[in-house]
Formats: structure tokens, sequence, C-alpha cells
């Protein structure tokens, strides 16, 4: 029998290497294939092994985190949600949006000062939920963003570039550079959310780190793109 699940925490080869080796060393598994860039181990046995048994093999590198698709990676994912009503999957997201609109509004006089201000409290808002559980973050980030599945690092210092675009917005440190760094770095986020929107992945996202189950959509899509549009706005006013 061959059964399919989701690997989170594998950045590079040696990543890979490793969990097919542990993996490989459970009893009745006959073999392990990894797939490096979707973040999946397929696995054929001899018998029925348990997705607990096969974490435990895991259980030195906590870094990786291994789950069956069809029911809790799915449900990490948020493939549940597709049956809850779409105001409650993506409630938390909407209300910070919300309060960010408002915070705008009270403290801006004008629209370009009105842009600044929402990026700001985005940037600020938003890292400081990445910075709550920062490893988990760099783990949920890796499975999906070009530049953190190769280098797992980038997830960790991630939340804290959040955090200084949000100063650089709010104290209005050099427009030019400040925004050209947004632009940068989200342009590069957006590029893995777009691959997986696309090839319809079941995973989560981690825009609001590892506090709410939100799943990848159009909604992350959305939610870039709208900061690399206002910061390319910036950037050409500046010039």
């Amino acid at each position: 029998m061959t059964h399919k699940y989701k690997v989170t925490g594998m950045t590079c080869a040696g990543c890979q290497e490793k969990v097919r080796s542990l993996l490989s060393a459970v009893p009745a598994v006959k073999k392990v294939s990894i797939d490096l860039e979707q973040g999946e181990a397929t696995i054929e046995m001899d018998r029925h092994i348990s997705t607990g048994d096969l974490q435990a093999a895991l259980k030195d590198h906590p870094k990786y985190q291994l789950n069956e698709i069809h029911s809790e990676a799915l449900r990490t994912a948020g493939a549940d949600d597709a049956a809850k009503p779409w105001l409650s999957t993506y409630k938390p997201i909407l209300l910070v949006f919300a309060y960010l609109l408002v915070i705008t509004i009270l403290t801006s006089h004008d629209a370009m000062q009105g842009m600044r201000h929402f990026m700001a409290a985005f940037f600020l808002t938003f890292s400081f939920f990445k910075m709550l559980d920062i490893p988990a973050f760099a783990d949920s980030y890796s499975t999906y963003d070009i530049l953190a599945a190769r280098w797992r690092g980038w997830g960790f210092i991630y939340p804290f570039a959040e955090a200084a675009l949000g100063i650089g917005y709010l104290t209005g440190f050099e427009p030019l550079v400040t925004n050209s760094a947004a632009f940068v770095i989200m342009s590069l986020s957006i590029v893995g959310v777009l691959r997986s929107v696309l090839k319809r992945r079941a995973i989560r996202c981690a825009c609001l780190g590892a506090v709410f189950n939100l799943p990848m959509s159009t909604i992350t899509i959305i939610e870039d793109g709208l900061m690399i549009a206002m910061s390319a706005i910036a950037i050409v006013t500046a010039l």
C-alpha cells in the first residue's frame, strides 16, 4: 500500500535525504520518495503504519513535521474550510484589514499620507503575528515561498524585515529606499503565492503567522498585490 504525506521544514537536498533516511528506517516501510518542491513524502509500506509512528521517526528533528495529506494536512491547510462560509474562513484577515483601514482614515489628511499610514500599519501588524511563533512561521512559509524554500533563514528574517518596513513608513524614512525594499520583498513573496494558488495546493497561508489557519487563496494574492501596487505608486511619486 502507498500513502502520501505532507512534510514541512525541508529546505534543501540535505533535508530531503535526512527525512527520506529517517522514514525509511521505520519497520514495514518499503520505499520513500520525497518531493522537496511540493513538500511531500510518498511512502510504500508492507502493512499500514500509523501517522503517529511516522511522526515518531522524526521526533528528534522537530523542524520536520509530517501529516497525512488526506487528513490532518488538509485540515491544517484549510481544506475543511471549504464547507464553512467564506466570511467565517477569512474573518481574521478581514477584521485586520478593517482595523487598518479605520486607523488610516482617522490619521490621514490626503491620499498619499493615507497610503503611507496604511502600509506602516499593515507591515507592523502582520510582523507582530509572525513574531508570536517565528519558527512555526518559518516552517509554514518555506512550503510555498520561493526564497524561504531554498533558504529557511529567510523565514526567520522576514518578520523583522516587515517590522523594519513598517517603521520606515511610519517615520517617513527615505521614501524611495523604503518603497523599493517593499516592492522587491512583496514581489518575491507573490511569486510563491501565485504558484501555489494556480496549482491548487492545499496549504496554509503564513500571512498571519501560525496563529490562524487561513487557507492559501486569492485573498493572499490581493494582499500582496495591494502592497506591490502601493509601493510602486509611491516610487513613481518619489522620483
